[in-house]
């Protein structure tokens, strides 16, 4: 993919300001595009847009195809006349630095479902046509998700009640509907079809909604990175729906899952739990599935960055009876011949890839085979643990490629004030040494500063910045801490932080950095 030198910000739309408890499509998001555009800015990163599932992740979504209903904009259901004004008369007192999400998914799922009630009952004839073509364009996808959420909410209630812990749907859902037998689908499709048709209208609301803010700020000079996790959650309707292409047993539990083995930051390895894919069914289907996940998300981003990508070369196995992940072995995937397919099926890609951590040659190779721009994260190159001691440490600045993006950090990451401030003293003498500056000139503060300016003078093609950094905020402002279950995800900055003062910094490192 070809790479013009530019810079842009990481932001999930969650993150956003505003009075209803989380960050959404609405007029916060265009004064975000607004103060990128002004700062000269021609990137903006999202997280996975879809419903978000366990822990609130949004890398556990119920779906890869479906948009996220947190994010639908209330006052533009208000415009539109779905809503009324006084339906958002009295609005809780949320938290306006935290997404609270059980509060807000209680208080504004019932908002979104009278909209779709009413949108159903008396929107007008334009409106119902745009609506009865996305359904058509979308069912591939659309019809499943809808009939797999309104199952769910029902089993997921009938599981409260009866205090069981894990209602997913090959755990606690009959096996008629579990395995798609006998007509079930048929059947609940029929008992169902008014609940059915709310959720897809509310897929409806994101998708207008998002194509709106998209085409505002690509008219804005904008690019948006939108990304795929590799594997899906279980609980999903990828899942349910796509049985045969996961590695499952007859009443579709997985019998294998993903992880990571052990290594210097865990001695168990990382045990995910995602299911893996069956990749010679796939290969027989001419990996239909995946190329329609990328063909999906191409029409709501401008770029993909795919998540985990060494998985496409090979990926570790764990028996799903494990409870850690020391257990796993290394499977090779057919990563060289999906992108082959996916090449002469849809053409070049604009595709970024997540090649952090333990990398082969092989990965390498995989990568650079397909032209596909790579990462490089700034706090890798000054911790000990990531052989930031060592002057071959690819992430340091000298070591830098063009065909990359170049990070403080990411949403993994700590805050870059956070994470300096846990350092060990060997790594922030390593960064004074590295810069050619004594320590007690670097304030901590400044060390945001100067890690950011260390990004955009990189030779890497594309710097990329998450707000937080931007705005100098210390761990409490950090989006998610990997192998925590819970207490991720829901950090929002506030209106105030776009001012002259921050538009005009990103402004000046863009004539100064030339991008």
């Amino acid at each position: 993919m070809e790479m013009k030198r530019v810079s842009g910000i990481l932001l999930h739309p969650t993150a956003l300001p505003g009075p209803h408890g989380v960050g959404d499509l609405g007029s916060e998001a265009y004064r975000f595009v607004d103060f990128l555009a002004a700062g000269k800015q021609s990137l903006w990163q999202l997280l996975p847009l879809g419903p978000t599932g366990f822990g609130d992740s949004p890398y556990a979504s119920t779906s890869s195809f479906a948009g996220n209903p947190l994010l639908i904009s209330l006052d533009k259901l208000v415009e539109v006349g779905d809503l009324e004004a006084a339906d958002l008369a009295e609005v809780p007192q949320f938290n306006q630095d935290k997404v609270e999400f059980p509060r807000v998914m209680a208080w504004k799922m019932p908002l979104l479902e009278k909209a779709a009630h009413a949108f159903i009952a008396k929107a007008d004839a334009k409106r119902q046509a745009a609506y009865h073509v996305f359904c058509t364009e979308q069912a591939s996808w659309l019809d499943d998700f809808a009939l797999f959420m309104t199952i769910k909410e029902e089993f997921d209630q009938k599981g409260l009640k009866e205090k069981v812990v894990e209602t997913t749907w090959n755990k606690y859902w009959p096996e008629s509907i579990r395995l798609r037998k006998n007509g079930a689908v048929q059947q609940w499709q029929k008992d169902k079809a008014e609940e059915i048709a709310l959720k897809k209208v509310i897929q409806f609301y994101f998708y207008q909604q998002w194509n709106e803010l998209r085409g505002y700020a690509n008219k804005h000079g904008l690019k948006i990175i939108g990304d795929i996790p590799i594997f899906v959650a279980e609980d999903s309707v990828d899942v349910w729906a796509n049985q045969d292409m996961f590695l499952l047993d007859q009443q579709g539990r997985p019998t294998v899952v993903a992880g990571i083995p052990p290594d210097y930051f865990s001695q168990t390895g990382q045990r995910w739990g995602n299911p893996l894919y069956n990749w010679g069914k796939l290969k027989q289907t001419g990996f239909k599935w995946w190329i329609n996940r990328l063909k999906a998300t191409l029409k709501l981003v401008d770029i993909v960055r795919i998540d985990h990508f060494r998985a496409f070369d090979s990926y570790w196995e764990i028996p799903a009876n494990s409870s850690t992940a020391v257990n796993g072995h290394w499977v090779k995937a057919p990563g060289h011949e999906f992108f082959e397919t996916l090449k002469r099926e849809l053409g070049d890609l604009p595709i970024v890839v997540e090649d952090l951590g333990l990398i082969t040659d092989d990965v390498r190779q995989l990568r650079d085979r397909f032209n596909f721009s790579g990462m490089a994260v700034l706090q890798f190159a000054f911790s000990s643990l990531a052989g930031g001691l060592d002057s071959s440490n690819p992430y340091l600045p000298h070591n830098h490629k063009q065909n990359a993006i170049i990070y403080t950090g990411t949403h993994d990451n700590d805050t870059t004030l956070g994470w300096y401030r846990k350092l060990p003293e060997w790594d922030r003498n390593a960064i004074s040494n590295y810069l050619m500056r004594e320590k007690s000139y670097i304030w901590d503060s400044d060390i945001v500063w100067t890690l950011m300016q260390l990004a955009w003078s990189s030779v890497c093609n594309w710097a990329i910045i998450p707000m937080q950094d931007l705005l100098r905020l210390d761990s409490d402002a950090r989006m998610n801490t990997p192998g925590t279950a819970s207490g991720n995800w829901g950090w929002r900055y506030r209106a105030q932080a776009i001012n002259d003062w921050t538009t005009g910094v990103l402004r000046d490192s863009a004539k100064r950095f030339g991008r």
